[in-house]
């Protein structure tokens, strides 16, 4: 069927990283157990619906069974999409026992503040018990006798890890297992919201009373140069500010520094919580007012008003030496944050240009 013209697909749902661990990790036991090959395997999945999992490779012998699951993450920009989620079940002389363990292409944990242990695997909590029950599930009677030992892998998990925030959370050596559902939700904002909470959790336990959110690596780089903060103390909060300044808030952060360069940061100097430029465009007429405020003479104010763009802006500010514009800017930076928390943090901002040049700077609440 051709869709008509304007008319959009509906977006397909994926599976996380730990349902298909869990659909690996039964196969492998109902193939240890059973010493049979497995084609596919059924799995409840965190959220208690039944789903069945093609099982791409499955080898065994009397003493342990590797199964693999591909992961598909449906329309959503994954970098685990194709990964193969691959579980190995040996036996073990402990009756009735499920030990985890992380493989090739899993992360270690190796900082505090996940709610997982140091030196274990990263393995997420409700990954991690709906892997254990599946293997109990595919195993069986077998467990009265005896024990099993769960070794989780990702082929390539190292190179995928390198497209995440894995190492700046202190997760070494390959991706997380996650997923509290079972299911992706096509270009879903709960993953990468997910990774601020959990940024900001391990910039607390290494004991961060300011915390630094930015919008990007290139503005990270930039203002942990002007700032000295220590590398833990940075989380990249992309599009997501109002959630960011909520969370850092709701987990009585002391204060928070908002870098930036003049794009993003003029859409939070006018209230918006969201940037991305498909919700919120940069606002011309209220730079144009900006200007105005700096006491510009009224053909400057203009000229900012018919600017293609926010970087245009810049260019027109610097030529024409309007004294303070970005630092009104970053004012009005820390009043919308301070005011989307309650007032309950100190906000500080530092906005820079391009090449790293610190042009506007503010905090309040301090």
């Amino acid at each position: 069927m051709v869709d008509a013209p304007g008319e959009k697909k509906p977006l397909r749902t994926g599976w996380t990283t730990g349902a298909c661990s869990a659909a690996a990790a039964k196969a492998a036991a109902v193939a240890l157990v059973g010493q049979r090959a497995v084609k596919e395997i059924e799995v409840t999945l965190p959220i208690r619906k039944k789903q069945t999992f093609a099982v791409e490779r499955c080898e065994f012998t009397p003493l342990e069974a590797t199964c693999s699951v591909v992961k598909d993450a449906g329309d959503d920009p994954d970098c685990t999409h194709g990964a193969h989620l691959t579980a190995t079940v040996s036996w073990t002389d402990k009756p009735d026992t499920v030990e985890l363990d992380r493989g090739q292409g899993v992360a270690v944990v190796t900082k505090v503040g996940l709610g997982l242990e140091v030196g274990g695997p990263a393995i997420n909590p409700v990954p991690r018990k709906n892997i254990t029950e599946m293997v109990r599930e595919g195993a069986g009677e077998a467990l009265a006798t005896r024990g099993v030992r769960v070794i989780i892998s990702v082929p390539g998990g190292e190179e995928m890890a390198k497209k995440t925030q894995n190492d700046r959370l202190g997760l070494l050596g390959g991706i997380s297992i996650l997923g509290t559902t079972g299911i992706v939700i096509p270009f879903s904002t709960a993953a990468y919201k997910a990774s601020i909470s959990q940024g900001i959790d391990v910039a607390l336990a290494a004991g961060c009373a300011t915390i630094a959110l930015t919008t990007g690596g290139k503005s990270e780089e930039f203002v942990m140069k002007v700032t000295g903060l220590p590398a833990q103390a940075f989380i990249q909060m992309g599009d997501f500010v109002g959630f960011s300044i909520k969370d850092a808030a709701r987990k009585k952060v002391p204060k928070v520094v908002i870098g930036g360069m003049p794009g993003k940061m003029s859409k939070i100097a006018k209230g918006k919580m969201q940037t991305h430029a498909a919700g919120s465009d940069v606002d011309l007429e209220f730079l144009a007012e900006i200007g105005r405020e700096a006491g510009a003479p009224l053909e400057i104010v203009e000229e900012i008003r018919k600017a293609n763009t926010a970087r245009h802006v810049q260019e027109i500010v610097e030529k024409r030496q309007v004294a303070g514009y970005w630092d009104l800017v970053a004012r009005k930076v820390c009043e919308h944050c301070r005011k989307h928390a309650l007032d309950r943090l100190a906000v500080e901002c530092v906005l820079v240009d391009f090449v790293g040049k610190v042009i506007g700077r503010a905090s309040l609440g301090e």
